[in-house]
């Protein structure tokens, strides 16, 4: 028997709002210690708004506010 977990529901839906790389802090929660995007499964978010996650987290590396590679 499968067992399955309760289906997480998308932060960025329920607050009703897109993810920016102004909001870098936020941000920070999607990855983990090494400086990895975290999957949607393991977070919740939704397909739409983990494709916008990805993108302003890589936009905030550009910009220097979040690493690349913590060692």
């Amino acid at each position: 028997m499968i067992k399955r977990s309760a289906k997480k529901s998308c932060p960025f839906c329920d607050a009703k709002k897109d993810p920016s790389y102004k909001n870098y802090e936020e941000l920070r929660r999607f990855m983990t210690e090494r400086g990895k995007i975290i999957g949607r499964r393991q977070t919740g978010v939704c397909a739409k708004h983990q494709r916008m996650l990805a993108r302003e987290i890589k936009r905030a590396r550009q910009l220097a506010l979040l690493p690349y590679l913590v060692a």
